[in-house]
């Protein structure tokens, strides 16, 4: 299949590589060039910009970094709605908010071309080795084209239903949780180290037991290996997806209470840290003296 690809950051290049390695022909767009040249030595071929790829491809996989940075790529002369067939289809798999998924669902409606979102939950490292989950939501027979790419680059779809901004809520809110996760191990570890118990023992204990999950387990080696840089995920990132968690929670009358203290304790890091620190340094930072409560 003739497949497009757009955003060649960690993710996706990962997920590109994926998808030449299941021998389809992948044309490449990202804004810095030079990070498409391993996938290229492995066949993939590199357009000048997103109309190109378009005009090239039967189905267009975007991996941008947020709302902005997609809808950068749609407009214009060389955007993708310029190149993008009728009949075809744009797959986002960014973590974008839930209005702007309306929105460009919309807009690809007009013009007769599909749209799909599916956004994923793993890490780089899960990218590189096909085993991201992926969360699909879209007209049922995108979504049945879909099912060879979505099984070369994850271990699981789970199909949310036809509205594609479904997706993208089903995301934020894992995002959400995940950060949570990473804050109240951080504490815990914090706690332990404070009294005298190793947090790699608590990690073991934690995860052979009640947490026996792969984000304790996951984040758990991060935070005791204090393995921050370089940034799987920039904290700058996680910010953006509270953000639209908070965003998403205000369009239906939700109150997040938790949300706005992990907004502030990841504020809190990137302030004191920098902006290429991963987002799971919040939990480092728990339990320093001083700190802010929100």
């Amino acid at each position: 299949m003739k497949i497009g690809f757009l955003g060649l950051g960690q993710m996706g290049a990962g997920i590109a590589a994926n998808l030449l390695r299941a021998s389809h022909q992948v044309t490449l767009w990202n804004r810095s060039p030079s990070k498409a040249k391993a996938l290229l030595d492995a066949g993939a071929t590199l357009a000048s910009n997103p109309r190109e790829v378009a005009a090239n491809s039967d189905v267009v996989f975007s991996m941008l970094a947020d709302d902005a940075a997609l809808l950068a790529v749609l407009d214009g002369d060389a955007g993708l709605f310029a190149g993008l067939a009728r009949g075809s289809l744009h797959v986002s798999l960014s973590t974008i908010g839930v209005a702007t998924a309306d929105a460009v669902t919309q807009r690809h409606a007009e013009r007769g071309q599909g749209f799909v979102s599916a956004p994923v939950f793993g890490r780089p490292e899960a990218a590189a080795a096909a085993k991201l989950f992926v969360v699909a939501a879209g007209s049922a027979a995108d979504l049945e084209r879909l099912q060879g790419l979505f099984a070369v680059i994850s271990q699981r779809v789970f199909v949310i239903g036809e509205q594609p901004s479904a997706a993208n809520l089903v995301k934020l809110c894992g995002n959400f949780m995940i950060l949570a996760a990473i804050e109240s191990l951080g504490e815990a570890l914090a706690l332990a180290a404070g009294g005298g118990v190793s947090k790699q023992q608590l990690v073991d204990i934690l995860t052979s037991t009640l947490f026996d999950a792969p984000v304790y387990k996951n984040y758990g080696a991060i935070l005791v290996g204090e393995k921050f840089r370089p940034a799987g995920f920039a904290a700058p990132l996680g910010l953006k997806d509270m953000r639209l968690a908070r965003e998403a929670a205000d369009g239906v009358g939700v109150s997040m209470p938790v949300l706005a203290i992990l907004d502030a304790h990841l504020r809190e890091t990137i302030a004191r840290e920098g902006s290429d620190i991963d987002w799971s340094s919040i939990g480092g930072l728990a339990g320093l003296k001083g700190r802010p409560q929100t």
